[in-house]
């Protein structure tokens, strides 16, 4: 389906709608919103672990800052906030203190602090997100007029979703938390399971990602020992690319993938480095 006949069906369901949430208006202000905390249970502190000798968390925010925004915010729990408050200062980022479980609370109030029409929500286990896939995908939400949207196909850790404000503070409103230091909700816990468990209230936009960032067996996410092992391999070969001075995009980290499989690194083995460009 072309992006216009797409358009043409999301407004068609719109108009047909009871009570959507609106996405896209003018001068929509954009914010990149990351979710961060310390209490890994596979990792624990991965957000501090070293990377080209900076913390990882760190790594997460350079790559994010190249993601086009207007503003620029660390949400994590208050009890991270003397090891977070500085690290996010020194890279462009607001720190935005909430609830350590209740993680859409903590993204609404990120929202209400700073004015926020537009999300693009990320996660701190990525530190070779794809700045120029987190800008497309945002772009066409925003011209689509969608509430959520997010790509298929990316390598996993690659990816971000665009979301609304004030679709999250919907859900907010019709999800309920429950005293902190007790499992949320998996909508208050992962943030958007309503938009996408509900799409006869939210437009959703999940197109199957462009060939050049395509790689949905790859895994470039920080969730293990072994997944930071394969970072270090990843930040080191990143490093010494041809590609190397094109920060933030996915044809970068993609070649430089590829490479480290095919000159047989184990930790590379099985995922996905000989798909097809």
């Amino acid at each position: 389906m072309s992006v216009r006949s797409e358009k043409a069906g999301l407004e068609k369901a719109r108009s047909e709608k009871a009570g959507p949430v609106s996405a896209g208006r003018t001068g929509c202000r954009t914010a990149v919103v990351l979710q961060a905390r310390l209490d890994s249970a596979r990792l624990p502190a991965k957000a501090l672990l070293p990377l080209g000798g900076r913390p990882l968390i760190c790594r997460v925010m350079e790559a994010l800052r190249y993601v086009e925004a207007d503003v620029y915010v660390l949400a994590s729990p208050e009890n991270c906030a003397g090891q977070f408050g500085p690290l996010a200062e020194e890279t462009g980022f607001l720190f935005c203190p909430g609830p350590e479980e209740d993680v859409l609370g903590r993204y609404c109030l990120a929202i209400r602090r700073h004015s926020i029409d537009r999300v693009i929500r990320a996660t701190a286990d990525n530190p070779f997100v794809f700045a120029d896939a987190a800008s497309a995908i945002n772009a066409e939400a925003l011209s689509l007029g969608a509430d959520y949207a997010a790509y298929g196909g990316l390598p996993y850790g690659a990816g971000v979703e665009s979301v609304s404000a004030e679709a999250l503070l919907r859900a907010e409103r019709e999800t309920f938390p429950v005293p902190e230091g007790f499992p949320q909700s998996p909508e208050r816990e992962h943030v958007c399971p309503y938009l996408y468990g509900h799409p006869e209230l939210f437009l959703l936009h999940r197109p199957l990602v462009r060939q050049e960032w395509r790689g949905p067996s790859m895994r470039i996410t920080v969730d293990t020992g072994e997944d930071y092992e394969r970072c270090l391999l990843l930040w080191e070969a990143l490093a010494s690319s041809p590609l190397s001075g094109t920060v933030g995009t996915g044809e970068a980290v993609i070649a430089a993938y590829r490479r480290l499989a095919a000159s047989g690194h184990p930790e590379f083995q099985g995922r996905g480095y000989l798909e097809s460009n």
